[in-house]
């Protein structure tokens, strides 16, 4: 339907359609596309049109349809991950500079890096997200931990083990496997990719590095702490975040929907009032005590299509689409961190959010998961090979790195 309305609007001469394809979420995208319509004053006209739910659909979809150099695609929503690959490949438009310079102004460090590629900004950011510790505040009373500070996933460990709470965590065979381990590594000091390259065969791996073993170490002595919970490795970001409104709830580290999730329940009447009361938020848990965390970065960041009949449009669109209102509109209504700084001081986001500055101090501190073309090899040899957590061991970072360098190079598939 919107490839043949983007055809129709274009050969008739009438106003043309934008194709927004957009990854799922609570309708505020085709709000944010109905407000943009209607500000161009007749420029262009945002039909939206959906991606599947995983990230791994996303990406299938729309490799496909670029590759085909399918012209009904014009503004796409993008995992933080994807922009290196498409631009790669050649399937991103260029961004204009003038825009370029406006749309990264005040932009949190962390969600420009990722709209970046090969020294250029090849996607304009959207959204962040970030992922925090949060606590139970009785809990962490009980065990002596002054939240005030930053905290260890050892003292977490312990603290849970002593007061014998659940210690939440993501340790599924699944992108959230790949998250964690790289904000573990990153906090240790080190990066999954230690030398990048547009060229596979020069990347260099740094999971079997000092950094890479301690964060090895760290998932799994939290696999086998005791303190997780059951099917702890097919646990997912909905299942610990369900964990954590439990009466054994202790610790967990999530993105900030948990909070939206569980106000929701309580006022549809399933969540009582003192559960969420009970919840606190701290900056990710440090690997090791002087060393700074870095948490996980998320969120969507938008590309424009090199096959685009409309490419001037659509990036006139994305600077509306990414504007401080509509990053506000959308953090509010669905939960969706802006990554606009300047957001998180807007008083309803404060009231809305009262984790607002820990959030925008977390993306801050936030590191992407590596920007490579060859993602997707990437992320699929660390979901083979440290899954499930509680195998992890001292050789895990060694076979990972042989792994995903022989898949790299054509010798191997995953």
């Amino acid at each position: 339907m919107a490839s043949s309305l983007a055809a129709c609007g274009s050969d008739s001469g009438g106003t043309p359609v934008l194709n927004w394809y957009i990854n799922p979420d609570s309708g505020g995208q085709a709000e944010i596309a109905s407000r943009c319509t209607e500000a161009s004053d007749g420029a262009y006209r945002i039909e939206v049109a959906q991606l599947p739910r995983t990230s791994d659909g996303q990406r299938e979809q729309l490799v496909r349809r670029l590759a085909a150099e399918d012209e009904s695609i014009d503004i796409m929503s993008l995992d933080v991950v994807f922009a290196p690959e498409l631009a790669q490949a050649g399937f991103l438009a260029p961004v204009p500079e003038d825009l370029g310079a406006r749309v990264s102004e005040g932009v949190v460090a962390g969600s420009l890096e990722s709209a970046t590629w090969d020294d250029e900004l090849v996607a304009i950011p959207f959204w962040a997200n970030t992922q925090l510790l949060w606590y139970r505040k009785s809990v962490a009373e009980a065990a002596g931990l002054d939240m005030s500070q930053p905290v260890t996933w050892d003292q977490l460990i312990k603290a849970a083990q002593d007061q014998q709470k659940i210690l939440s965590a993501q340790g599924r065979r699944s992108e959230s496997l790949t998250v964690w381990l790289n904000a573990l590594i990153e906090s240790a000091g080190g990066h999954i990719i230690a030398e990048n390259s547009t060229d596979p065969d020069k990347i260099k791996l740094g999971l079997d590095s000092d950094a890479g073993k301690r964060a090895a170490e760290v998932m799994h002595d939290v696999a086998v702490s005791g303190a997780v919970g059951p099917a702890f490795s097919t646990s997912s970001e909905d299942i610990s975040a369900s964990q954590f409104e439990s009466a054994d709830a202790g610790f967990m580290v999530n993105w900030p929907f948990v909070w939206a999730q569980a106000q929701t329940k309580v006022e549809a009447g399933t969540l009582d009032q003192s559960v969420p009361d009970d919840y606190g938020w701290a900056l990710y848990p440090r690997v090791d005590a002087d060393t700074p965390s870095a948490p996980p970065l998320g969120g969507i960041n938008l590309g424009v299509s090199a096959f685009s009949r409309h490419a001037d449009l659509a990036y006139d669109a994305t600077e509306c689409i990414t504007s401080d209102e509509n990053q506000t509109y959308y953090m509010n209504t669905n939960g969706n961190p802006a990554s606009s700084a300047a957001v998180y001081d807007d008083p309803e986001v404060q009231k809305v959010y009262p984790m607002a500055d820990t959030i925008r101090d977390s993306l801050a501190a936030a590191a992407p998961r590596p920007l490579t073309p060859y993602y997707s090899e990437v992320t699929g040899g660390i979901q083979r090979e440290y899954h499930p957590p509680a195998s992890v061991s001292d050789s895990t970072a060694q076979r990972a790195d042989d792994l995903i360098t022989a898949v790299l190079r054509g010798d191997q598939l995953l």
